[in-house]
């Protein structure tokens, strides 16, 4: 653990807030690859700028992409031919994105380019992309986990693949994103588990469509991807409503309310769900045509819920669900364990760290009523379990983050920002 310690502040009065959240990383990364690879000039507006996104616009300098700031925003100078790299090596830090979507995107470079990152990514899952990948044509010096170099020839053939991508979406992202720019175009099969954050998939072929691509996911679990030109686009990126569970969760322990302007209607977003989730907590949900209002309701009940297709949310429910009335149990995220850390044994451990009664399960957690007390917790080098820890603190004294500068992964100044939450 850090030896500077964050305390997290406990709410001493009742909120009144407004909260204009940063951008969707989800989408920022999205839109950053498409326009790399797209025939001409590029605008990503309001984009996420965290370590994700820029470790992005970094490897795609690398592979040879015009990536510069417009204010706010990055204009995006796409390259419909080869790639030609202006290096040889791509850090994609602890990125799932980075490490996912740009071994595909290297396969079009005309040198060998290599990948790898902090310890954790190495773990984290990749095999069934690279399988798949080397399948399409691409030349890998391995088919396992990071480090890895792709040899690139300029151009990647495509073809149909069958993978398993029950561990991560992005393993099927990763390939849909590239096969627009493939000689014979992509089709891909998922068999294997349950497929996690469908939402995420959803947004990716939103995004090709966006971008000019022909997409067919008309059978479940099979996409396919047409050869073809990308076009330029200007892309305004969404508000990311994962990172405003920690803000809108946070009134049910301390009272009052918080609003997230710029909510947007018709959102492929996973995080949409979150409202009803924290309405069905014990929260009064108030909705306009740009914003959602979370107020205190009478009371902070536990729940039963499903959450695969919105897994980043556990973190911040189960910090609520510790302080609740009555038990939750979160369920359909077991592949949580493979993300950022071990998301369910961070969680379990770090709740009986400070007197919760939290479990782990086959697929999730369940958490029941306990007495907490203040405690030094740690965030894993994981942004969404710091800000967990962040929302813990709100109703209980003493709670400790070890490292809180983690949630610059997608909140760039988040102790700023919860600060101003609390009025001060």
């Amino acid at each position: 653990m850090s030896s500077t310690p964050w305390p997290a502040p406990r709410a001493t009065q009742p909120l009144d807030a407004v909260v204009a959240l940063p951008g969707s990383k989800s989408l920022t990364n999205r839109a950053l690859v498409l326009a790399a690879l797209a025939d001409g000039r590029s605008v990503v507006r309001r984009p996420l700028r965290s370590r994700d996104t820029e470790l992005m616009a970094t490897a795609l300098r690398v592979l040879g992409v015009g990536v510069t700031d417009d204010g706010e925003d990055w204009v995006v100078d796409g390259v419909p031919g080869a790639l030609v790299p202006t290096g040889s090596s791509v850090e994609v830090g602890n990125a799932g994105t980075v490490a996912r979507f740009l071994p595909p995107v290297a396969a079009l470079a005309t040198a060998p380019v290599a990948f790898d990152g902090d310890p954790r990514v190495r773990e984290r899952p990749l095999g069934p992309l690279l399988v798949a990948l080397r399948e399409l044509g691409a030349d890998l010096s391995s088919v396992e986990a990071l480090p890895l170099t792709v040899r690139g020839t300029g151009v990647l053939r495509g073809g149909s693949v069958v993978l398993d991508a029950s561990q991560s979406s992005q393993l099927v992202s990763g390939l849909l994103l590239v096969a627009p720019r493939t000689s014979v175009g992509v089709a891909v099969r998922h068999e294997g588990g349950r497929l996690p954050s469908a939402p995420h998939l959803a947004m990716t072929v939103d995004a090709l469509r966006a971008s000019g691509a022909t997409v067919d996911d008309t059978v479940p679990g099979v996409w396919r991807v047409a050869p073809g030109p990308l076009l330029p686009r200007d892309a305004a990126v969404e508000p990311d409503l994962s990172t405003a569970a920690a803000y809108l969760a946070a009134p049910l322990l301390a009272g009052g309310s918080v609003t997230v302007a710029g909510w947007p209607l018709g959102t492929r977003q996973p995080g949409a769900v979150l409202p009803d989730l924290l309405e069905a907590m014990g929260g009064v949900v108030t909705r306009t045509a740009d914003s959602v209002t979370v107020a205190a309701g009478d009371g902070l009940r536990g729940i039963d819920a499903d959450l695969a297709d919105a897994p980043e949310l556990t973190m911040v429910l189960s910090a609520l669900a510790a302080l609740a009335d009555s038990p939750s149990r979160f369920r359909g995220v077991a592949h949580i364990r493979l993300q950022e850390t071990d998301r369910l044994k961070a969680l379990a451990t770090e709740l009986g760290r400070a007197g919760g009664d939290a479990v782990e399960t086959e697929d999730g957690i369940e958490i029941r009523p306990a007495k907490l007390h203040g405690a030094l917790l740690s965030s894993y080098d994981d942004h969404r379990v710091a800000m967990a820890w962040a929302v813990l603190g709100l109703g209980i004294d003493g709670i400790e983050v070890d490292d809180i500068a983690t949630t610059r992964k997608t909140v760039p100044d988040f102790v700023g920002s919860w600060t101003g939450l609390l009025g001060g």
